[in-house]
């Protein structure tokens, strides 16, 4: 019994030569993670997400460069000091100098970064006075801290009006309300998936695909609410009870989530070789 007891101590402590993971169950919130790397405050990121401390020497620095597109919105550049994007490791151990960032707006989660540009289309803010915030995380979704702050940037966003059009810079060629019988003929790959009480089906999983091949996301929501594809920067509009469908060219190699906005659900992760 007492060696049974140390093995399953061993298992739940993940220190016993396996892989430490802390990636929450897809479809539901985040988990509280774990790890040995620094040391894991009792103050969290004022999200859920428990501040990982390390010594300021060596540790991530972050800073925040905001451009106007030429098109729509504006483009945002990362600049990383001690730090590196290991989308492929996501919801493993926290590891030094490692993970992704997220991007909030006023203090409202946007999306996940898992690179150093990231599109902000016109259509995802109004008009007047923001803040912009990017935050670094782990890959067991602590936020990296120093003095116990969060190691993050600022930057002050003042948009215009939007005119009757904006918000349309997210490929909206490719993406159509409502089935096409020519969805399946233009894609290579169809993920289905419908939302319904807070709960997605079929459960998550990884969609892999080769590079340069086409998937179309088929998604059907019994509430209102916005497809987001992390690190492709594209979107779409979820109507109530309606399938809608986004056809996304994977050109890009690496581990990217697909969540909604509203109800921060994740629907599939698309595993891109």
């Amino acid at each position: 019994m007492l060696a049974l007891a140390l093995l399953l101590a061993c298992g739940a402590a993940t220190g016993c030569g396996g892989r430490a993971t802390t990636h929450h169950k897809p479809g539901t919130s985040h988990e509280q993670a774990s790890g040995s790397v620094g040391t894991l405050l009792t103050a969290d990121d004022g999200a859920g997400h428990r501040l990982r401390e390390v010594p300021a020497q060596g540790a991530p620095e972050v800073q925040l460069t905001l451009r106007p597109d030429s098109e729509d919105g504006w483009n945002l550049q990362l600049a990383v000091k001690n730090y590196r994007f290991t989308p492929d490791s996501t919801g493993g151990a926290a590891l030094p100098g490692a993970g992704h960032a997220h991007l909030e707006l006023d203090g409202r989660k946007l999306a996940r970064l898992y690179g150093p540009w990231f599109h902000l289309p016109a259509a995802q803010v109004s008009e007047g006075a923001h803040t912009l915030t990017v935050r670094l995380y782990a890959d067991d979704h602590t936020a990296w801290a120093v003095s116990g702050k969060p190691v993050q940037a600022t930057t002050q966003l003042t948009a215009a009006a939007p005119g009757s059009s904006a918000g349309h810079g997210h490929g909206q060629g490719e993406t159509e309300a409502g089935p096409k019988p020519s969805d399946q003929q233009q894609a290579d790959r169809t993920v289905t998936v419908t939302v319904r009480d807070g709960k997605v089906s079929p459960a998550p999983a990884r969609t892999e695909l080769r590079r340069g091949e086409r998937v179309a996301l088929r998604v059907t929501s019994d509430r209102a609410d916005t497809l987001h594809v992390h690190g492709y920067d594209k979107e779409l509009a979820l109507p109530a009870g309606q399938e809608a469908t986004l056809i996304l060219t994977a050109d890009r190699t690496g581990l990217f989530e697909v969540e909604t906005h509203e109800s921060n659900l994740v629907l599939t992760q698309l595993l891109v070789r």
